[in-house]
């Protein structure tokens, strides 16, 4: 398996997803656990084999290498959302505890799969330090910006610089808002997807506003996204190359001004499958290799 993946556009050459059956299983299962999981509604699980199928078709028309994440018994619905336990970089992956509970045990299943595949361990985010992928946002191959907030601590933060410091350059720590509260999944990269080298979509009523300025000042276009679209996952966006990118079906307004900013849009229809779990395209990939 290549790997290597310190950015959020170049075009992805290797990618890790999982399927509904070995994440969501059944709809017993779901009937079962989405409450604990937290889901806005429990998913259909007919309606999600026909969303996935359609989200994995765009996958496999514009990545080469697809691997699948195997159904495991230590993890459970979140699984599907293979971005969120691990970072892998240029030296190999570094993995995550994950700040929900029900998650703990995904970067073990995760870990052994890639290992087997070929993909080396950097390291490990260790409690009391805690971390999630949708916080880790590459600017580019040396700059890194973090999002610190209820699911990326200090201490996390601290131990991601120590094992990056010999290949990255700059850190731009993000202090996160409280939102809608604790429990709620807010991650840096709920608020910004890169669609392009020099676009981004937007939510910036969350964002502070040094980062905000940072970005622009790097000569980054702003696609603001309003409220509505952002309570529909309207900001998390997967870039497979350089602009191209996937949204989810039924945000509009932001599709559009993606299509003004000359980007290629890509959409699949995800109530089920994306917006129940909080997790959208992003959410359900982990570029291994980007080049």
């Amino acid at each position: 398996m290549n790997y290597g993946c310190q950015s959020m556009v170049k075009k992805i050459d290797t990618i890790m997803i999982k399927r509904p059956d070995a994440a969501f299983v059944s709809q017993e299962n779901l009937n079962a656990t989405w409450e604990k999981f937290k889901y806005y509604g429990c998913p259909d699980y007919e309606k999600v084999l026909e969303e996935y199928a359609e989200f994995e078709k765009i996958i496999k028309d514009n990545v080469e290498n697809v691997y699948y994440l195997p159904y495991d018994e230590r993890t459970g619905l979140d699984s599907i959302y293979t971005h969120d336990s691990l970072k892998v970089t240029s030296k190999g992956a570094i993995y995550f505890p994950m700040g929900k509970e029900l998650r703990s045990k995904e970067r073990l299943a995760t870990e052994e799969f890639l290992t087997a595949n070929g993909v080396p361990t950097l390291g490990y985010i260790s409690a009391p330090g805690k971390m999630e992928g949708g916080d880790v946002l590459w600017i580019d191959e040396k700059t890194v910006a973090i999002g610190r907030g209820y699911r990326t601590n200090d201490e996390g933060i601290r131990q991601f610089k120590e094992l990056t410091k010999d290949f990255i350059d700059e850190y731009i720590v993000v202090p996160m808002p409280h939102g809608d509260g604790e429990e709620t999944c807010l991650h840096l990269m709920s608020i910004i997807s890169f669609v392009d080298t020099d676009k981004a979509v937007v939510y910036s009523k969350y964002m502070p506003v040094f980062f905000r300025e940072y970005l622009i000042n790097r000569g980054i276009q702003l696609i603001e996204c309003n409220d509505e679209e952002y309570d529909y996952l309207g900001t998390n966006l997967l870039a497979l190359e350089p602009g191209k990118c996937i949204l989810i079906e039924g945000c509009p307004d932001i599709q559009k001004k993606i299509e003004d900013a000359g980007v290629i849009v890509y959409t699949y229809e995800g109530k089920e499958l994306s917006y129940r779990g909080t997790g959208g395209p992003t959410c359900l990939t982990c570029p291994v290799c980007r080049k």
